[in-house]
């Protein structure tokens, strides 16, 4: 019997070692079938990509009342049409730049000269040239070839002869030899554009029949939110990628229009390759600045031109990243930089420079996928621009790692969109909560509680200026782990808009230096969680201060300073018995027989009853299920009332507006 938990735990190894050697062979068969099978997966990849660009066109037309086949079949005739005539533009002007080249020899020549004749040391550097070339030909000599010099020499009369020339011509080919050799090099491309057209007409005719496979590939349990999900994530997609064509082939029509206007040749065609080359991340706009470079120095005998062109480059991309792309469809497309570069780097490696095209379109594709449905989450975790821990467990694992100065930063930025009351009861409480869980299931050693304590201190001090007033409306935050904290808050907590208190608002027994004491009730985490409420009493006016667990005890109650303090705070978060918090409050009635209690019983999935029930046991006057509601108490303990100072508190901000 003793060795079953061995023989289960060894089975539940064996098993999970299992899937993953299963997930791994998976991955290697898929990423094998990507690289062999290139000439089919390519013209798919392709045609589900122009699929999204066109859906919101076919829709457009069918809410005409056009038919849906006659819809699909004009949007893709029209499209294909469009991207016939750039190929054959790119081709001319191709042709018409490698006509030109010769021309500019000369040019690039005299520059070459010019730039020598310019350099700082040339004649050290020409003379050590010239000096290691002297000495390569005497060591490349024979060794009898100084002694020869001057000596009769007999010439061999079996000295080989020299080698007669032959030329061999092939005679001219027929007709069909020729139109075999024109045609021959169209094939592929004509066959790729022939399947991309076929896969792109059947996947926008069968939307919705693709849309219900792939639920039932995904094996989701819950059919109507996967199709809303799947819906919403391919009208985003559509919109996305659209956008950013329309985006970037506005940038290619500016670049070749600033070009054309600056004399560069073939500005046509340098505008169609940066339109095309700017899809591929970081790096894009700059290998599609490269070629009209080096064709300004090749054409201007001056540098003017060089400066005009490098001018055009820098003003035009940055306007367009980082000023018109946030406006127009947000901060970025979804993906973490890494991811971008990553998936840059193995599509390259897959499908060549086509692959470099499109990998920011298929991984966007492939997170769009993880967030939606939940086998594939992995693919969000892995590529996507969302923190992979959630807001509480950023804050817990900076904690964690004595680092309040990151969770400081990250609660600033969050503080921006919501407030103060908030970001304690939905990040950092629910942080707290998950080190309470890992104290409770013994994770946790005294040291690292020490730790978490004293980080939740310097915390709690980092954010001392900051008030409790609601955020103004607006999404100013660019942080993605703040955004992710505000995103899971859907709107400020029902008691961030509490008033503050001034000092002359308070009664005379509550005008103390410290007139609330907040204290933990059994651990160190409880102390952490006093801290923070502490810190937001202070924010409301209130000001507090904490003690620690240790003393509540029998020893250290009566030696506690007490002095003007008139309500006390006992925060609890271990999910203790009542027992423990009958004594806690019977030994504080005896040391405050005045004050107000305020049981602050902060634990995870507790109702209203439940918490009714704990007041009752433990004979405290109040209690509160977090952090804003402890504040909203502590305020009507004083007699005061809350909607008045708000309407106070409101005349006086007008007034101080005006």
């Amino acid at each position: 019997m003793a060795n079953q938990p061995f023989k289960a735990r060894t089975s539940e190894e064996l098993i999970a070692l299992q899937s993953a050697v299963a997930t791994a062979v998976l991955a290697v068969i898929i990423v094998m079938t990507l690289y062999f099978g290139r000439d089919i997966v390519i013209p798919i990849a392709l045609a589900i990509l122009l699929s999204f660009v066109l859906a919101p066109l076919v829709g457009l037309l069918q809410r005409t009342r056009v038919p849906r086949a006659i819809a699909v079949v004009s949007v893709v005739v029209l499209a294909f049409a469009l991207l016939f005539a750039i190929g054959s533009l790119l081709a001319s002007q191709l042709t018409q730049l490698a006509s030109e080249l010769p021309r500019y020899q000369s040019t690039i020549s005299e520059k070459i000269q010019l730039f020598r004749d310019t350099t700082a040391g040339r004649g050290t550097l020409e003379r050590a040239s010239g000096m290691l070339k002297d000495l390569s030909k005497e060591l490349d000599k024979p060794k009898d070839a100084g002694s020869a010099l001057g000596a009769n020499t007999i010439v061999n009369p079996k000295a080989p002869l020299t080698p007669v020339p032959v030329e061999v011509r092939q005679p001219d080919p027929g007709a069909l030899e020729s139109l075999q050799a024109l045609i021959s090099p169209l094939l592929h491309p004509l066959a790729t554009t022939g399947i991309i057209i076929i896969f792109v007409i059947f996947i926008l005719l069968q939307r919705e029949d693709l849309r219900n496979r792939l639920i039932r590939l995904a094996g989701s349990h819950d059919l109507q939110r996967t199709t809303a999900a799947l819906d919403d994530a391919a009208r985003r997609l559509s919109r996305l990628f659209l956008i950013q064509l329309l985006l970037n082939g506005a940038f290619g029509v500016v670049i070749g229009a600033g070009l054309w206007f600056i004399g560069v040749p073939s500005a046509i065609l340098w505008g169609i390759l940066a339109a095309v080359l700017r899809f591929v991340p970081y790096i894009g706009a700059a290998i599609a600045a490269a070629f009209p470079l080096a064709l300004a120095v090749a054409v201007d005998p001056t540098w003017s031109m060089l400066l005009w062109t490098l001018g055009l480059f820098l003003i035009v991309e940055p306007i367009v990243g980082h000023v018109i792309e946030p406006m127009v469809y947000g901060h970025s497309t979804g993906l973490s930089p890494v991811a971008v570069v990553a998936s840059a780097t193995f599509w390259t490696a897959l499908w060549g420079p086509i692959g470099l095209v499109l990998a920011t379109p298929l991984t966007v594709c492939l997170v769009v996928l993880g967030r939606h449905v939940e086998r594939l989450a992995f693919l969000d975790v892995m590529f996507g621009d969302r923190p992979a821990l959630s807001p509480p467990e950023i804050f817990y694992q900076r904690m964690l790692a004595g680092d309040p100065t990151e969770a400081s930063d990250k609660a600033e930025e969050f503080l921006k969109e919501r407030s103060l009351s908030s970001y304690y009861d939905e990040v950092a409480l629910k942080g707290l909560q998950l080190a309470q869980a890992d104290a409770d299931r013994g994770a946790l050693d005294q040291e690292r509680l020490t730790k978490i304590r004293d980080a939740a201190i310097e915390f709690a001090n980092n954010l001392s200026d900051q008030d409790d007033r609601p955020a103004p409306k607006v999404r100013s935050t660019s942080d993605a782990e703040a955004t992710s904290a505000v995103e899971s808050v859907a709107e400020d907590a029902p008691n961030a808009n509490l008033p503050i208190v001034s000092k002359e608002d308070l009664p005379s027994e509550w005008q103390s230096e410290c007139p609330i004491l907040c204290m933990g009730g059994r651990s160190l985490i409880d102390e952490a969680a006093a801290i923070m409420l502490a810190q937001l009493s202070s924010a409301h006016g209130l000001a507090a201060r904490v003690e620690g667990p240790e003393a509540l005890t029998t020893s250290n109650i009566f030696r506690l300073q007490t002095d003007g303090v008139s309500i006390v705070c006992l925060v609890y978060l271990d999910g203790t018995g009542p027992a423990h918090m009958r004594y806690a409050v019977r030994r504080l009635r005896r040391k405050l027989p005045k004050a107000a209690i305020i049981l602050c019983c902060w634990l995870k999935d507790i109702d209203q009853a439940e918490l009714e029930r704990l007041r009752e046991a433990a004979k405290a006057d109040l209690i509160a299920s977090n952090l804003g509601e402890a504040i909203k108490l502590a305020i009507e303990a004083t007699g005061l009332n809350v909607d008045s100072l708000k309407t106070k508190h409101d005349e006086l901000s007008a007034t101080t507006a005006a």
